[in-house]
């Protein structure tokens, strides 16, 4: 509580995070099994690999890791696009980044909703990546128009949690009871549902276009696809799941198993078979593929100049597998990986001195110690040598729109894949929002020039940024 009686964003982003957990686990309970085994994992791996636990510990992460999860919805609108952007941000989340997933065969255009300052990201880092359909992608006209008429006739939002909106954004806050009635109203937006909005024949009609579309327009809302728990080892969880009667898709998405982990790797169990019920008065009951369960392992973030060798060794990867990432070209793709992505440094200390990664800097107990008699000329390089600074990577937070797109395809099917001319549309997509999203790469130079600015601070030294 601050001194105005209200409940921190970063408060309820962490009681809706654990709220959003357990309906899910009700909702999918193969889900709470991934959760054991990636809870599991992670205590194995810390044991086995001290170093990691000492890391997660330098960094703070190691309260947050049993926390992480990040979400994902599909939203059909641009209103619901503005409104979701509203309820986000009375949890403490801004719009970061933008994806454009046409390219990868997937009718929509993205942005992750999360917390954008690292002490924030520390108490909650539950994310939602939120995806708005591209009607205008629907080449049949006729087919365009009956799909914007169905949006236009639903609200994915109770009444009172628009009201619980509106009184955040006039009194600036929430107080306890409301931030719970609020967390308790936004879940019901994320709920799955049985009953489609739709008869059968329409319903076929949206699915042949793309299954994409059928899991948007059909339903009253946009129920929660996927959570996703975070694994200090995801080649561990993708070996584990067939054990625990979880089936994984066959390819880990991201770049390859390294010793020192960069950006994003994904992985997921395939998606549900859901039972449905159509709306037409003689429909028989049909089934729908919509949601599944979803593991992720993060590793540090690239500067723009990382993120250039990440693309174009993944790039390389995939020009010679010369086709889309499956089961039957699983291990052919795994090796290419890995032979392409031996150009990029393997250790922090490479990748700091290259500039290829984001870090995080400390003071040390032998700074603090040697704090009074250090010159005022000293470099972070000759901090760091000397042992008055430490650093360890800054986590990525974010997502990859070939990993994203990935995750995607192999749950609605490879047969689900189209392909799309229009270009992305990123001023379109922020008209939609009612803002511009956030630059990841600018939120991450500004936690890593902080930390230096605080080093600097604690040490009595000029600035070194």
């Amino acid at each position: 509580m601050n001194n105005q009686g209200f409940v921190s964003p970063d408060a309820i982003r962490a009681f809706f995070s654990n709220a959003m957990s357990e309906m899910y686990k009700l909702e999918v309970p193969l889900y709470g099994t991934l959760l054991d085994l990636v809870a599991q994992t992670n205590e194995d791996v810390m044991e086995e690999i001290p170093e990691v636990a000492t890391q997660l510990h330098w960094t703070g992460e190691i309260s947050r890791l049993s926390m992480e999860r990040h979400g994902a919805i599909r939203v059909g609108t641009a209103e619901e696009l503005s409104t979701i952007r509203r309820l986000f941000a009375v949890m403490g989340m801004q719009p970061v980044g933008y994806y454009d997933l046409t390219p990868a065969g997937v009718p929509v255009h993205s942005t992750a909703f999360r917390a954008v300052h690292e002490n924030a990201l520390q108490i909650s880092p539950f994310r939602v990546f939120t995806s708005l359909l591209r009607l205008e992608l629907i080449d049949d006209i006729a087919l365009r128009e009956l799909a914007s008429s169905i949006l236009s006739q639903r609200n994915i939002f109770t009444a009172r949690a628009l009201e619980l909106i509106a009184k955040f954004e006039a009194e600036g806050g929430l107080n306890e009871t409301d931030a719970h009635e609020f967390v308790e109203q936004a879940l019901e937006t994320f709920r799955w549902h049985t009953q489609a909005t739709v008869t059968a024949q329409v319903y076929k009609q949206l699915h042949d276009q793309h299954r994409l579309i059928a899991d948007v327009v059909a339903f009253k809302g946009p129920h929660i696809n996927h959570l996703t728990p975070r694994t200090l080892d995801i080649d561990r969880i993708q070996a584990g799941m067939p054990k625990r009667g979880i089936p994984p898709k066959a390819v880990v998405e991201g770049p390859p198993r390294r010793r020192c982990p960069i950006l994003l790797r994904q992985t997921s169990f395939k998606a549900l078979q859901e039972k449905v019920a159509f709306a037409g008065p003689h429909d028989a009951p049909g089934s729908h593929t919509a949601r599944f369960g979803e593991i992720e392992q993060r590793g540090a973030a690239l500067t723009p100049k990382g993120r250039a060798l990440y693309d174009q060794l993944l790039n390389a990867t995939r020009a010679e597998l010369h086709e889309f990432p499956s089961e039957d070209n699983a291990e052919r793709y795994s090796e290419l990986l890995a032979r392409h992505f031996a150009e990029f440094p393997d250790s922090y200390e490479d990748m700091r001195k290259q500039d290829l990664a984001y870090f995080r800097y400390f003071v040390t107990e032998q700074g603090v110690t040697a704090r009074d008699n250090l010159a005022q000329t000293s470099t972070l390089d000759e901090l760091i040598e000397a042992g008055h600074v430490h650093f360890e990577p800054l986590v990525y937070e974010d997502f990859l729109p070939v990993s994203a797109a990935g995750i995607f395809q192999s749950n609605l099917g490879d047969n689900a894949q189209a392909h799309y001319d229009i270009s992305s549309n990123q001023s379109d997509f922020h008209a939609a929002l009612g803002a511009a999203v956030q630059n990841e790469l600018e939120l991450y130079a500004g936690t890593q020039r902080r930390s230096i600015l605080d080093c600097c601070a604690t040490l009595n030294l000029p600035a070194l940024v």
